[in-house]
């Protein structure tokens, strides 16, 4: 009997004590969560440089992607044989100046001879119809100077745009020709500032922004600028800020997505039409979210699950459905609230209904705070 009693309490002494956790209940804050997506940098102009009459390329007068104004000089094509087109029309006004001023006075004087008819009601006619086509002459002749003068002019091109230049694509002394369908490609002029951003939303993405527009917890960026972070393939954080200024009026039947496009300042110039970025935009209005640490967070085949402990330290299972990250955080959607005590060190001493011995500590956030970000969903 005594021997039985002695083997119960070294059992009872061997009993392990409840394991150490730590615990901590979730950060409650109003927060606007952000959508990220990829998008490309394009220019606001891209024009393509071409000759408006054809000839051989006199001169270059730009650098090979350099900075141009609008209305620098890039091109200058031999304008003599224009020069001379414009001397010769000049010369048929004068002509027609001429042959005008005697169709006015042989009207003149056939109208003061057919009153004492001195002359048929014929002839005075013949020399009024001679006065129109004099006039018609010259209205004519003037015309031609005017289109002389105009291909005088196009000889030199110039850029219709600020921005950054190509390199030429065709040397002095080629010939280029003009024409609506096979004129020749000079170079090519981008604007730089501000710049474009373009980017895919899909099909989910625009119908959350939608209801939110309607239900005015966020309004719609056809109607309103919407601001916009944009980040570089190398760069950290989201250094750079525009605003949304278009949305596409329908979705890409092929792929199921719409575009959006922002603006950006681009004093700098760091931004260039091509480049892959990444862009974030808001995808909420105000709201009260929940705030974990990822460290609490497990997984379970394909769901995820955090450990609460109960009012009698008892670990229990609680499924969550998780949001995007923010301020160092994860956003819980569903599962916990703002009471629980969950278990944020020491998971891997937690089983089912086991007891344990936690620690309650505050949860604390990283100094700098950063927008949520999502796949808008």
């Amino acid at each position: 009997m005594l021997l039985a009693v002695a083997c119960g309490r070294s059992r009872e002494a061997a009993a392990p004590p409840p394991p150490k956790v730590t615990v901590a209940r979730p950060i409650v804050r109003e927060i606007v969560e952000w959508d990220e997506y990829t998008g490309r940098l394009r220019a606001l102009e891209s024009v393509e440089i071409r000759p408006r009459v054809s000839g051989y390329l006199q001169s270059i007068n730009f650098a090979d992607g350099a900075m141009v104004k609008e209305g620098d000089l890039l091109f200058v094509i031999d304008p003599r044989p224009y020069e001379g087109v414009l001397r010769e029309a000049q010369a048929d006004v004068g002509v027609a100046e001429s042959r005008l001023a005697q169709a006015r006075s042989d009207s003149a004087r056939a109208e003061r001879l057919l009153a004492p008819r001195a002359i048929s009601a014929e002839e005075a006619e013949r020399r009024g119809s001679a006065l129109h086509q004099a006039e018609a002459s010259l209205a004519s002749a003037e015309a031609a100077v005017d289109v002389a003068a105009l291909n005088v002019e196009f000889t030199r091109v110039v850029s219709p745009i600020a921005g950054r230049a190509g390199r030429h694509l065709v040397d002095e002394g080629n010939l280029v020709t003009s024409g609506p369908q096979d004129a020749t490609l000079l170079t090519t002029v981008v604007s730089l500032d501000p710049i474009n951003v373009y980017f895919d939303a899909d099909e989910r993405a625009y119908l959350k922004y939608v209801r939110l527009a309607q239900s005015g917890e966020r309004r719609s960026s056809r109607e309103y600028n919407n601001p916009v972070e944009v980040a570089l393939a190398d760069e950290t954080g989201f250094p750079h800020k525009g605003w949304m200024d278009f949305v596409d009026n329908q979705l890409d039947l092929g792929t199921g997505t719409i575009i959006g496009r922002a603006v950006l300042p681009n004093t700098d110039l760091l931004l260039s039409p091509g480049l892959f970025v990444r862009l974030r935009l808001p995808g909420s209005g105000n709201h009260q979210v929940v705030l974990l640490p990822d460290d609490a967070i497990a997984t379970d085949l394909d769901q995820k699950f955090v450990w609460v402990v109960d009012a009698q330290n008892r670990a229990q299972y609680r499924r969550v459905t998780l949001g995007p990250p923010h301020d160092g955080l994860r956003i819980i959607r569903e599962g916990v609230g703002p009471d629980d005590r969950v278990v944020v060190a020491g998971l891997q001493r937690v089983r089912l209904g086991l007891e344990l011995a936690p620690e309650e500590r505050a949860l604390e956030t990283p100094p700098t705070a950063a927008p949520a970000t999502g796949g808008g969903g």
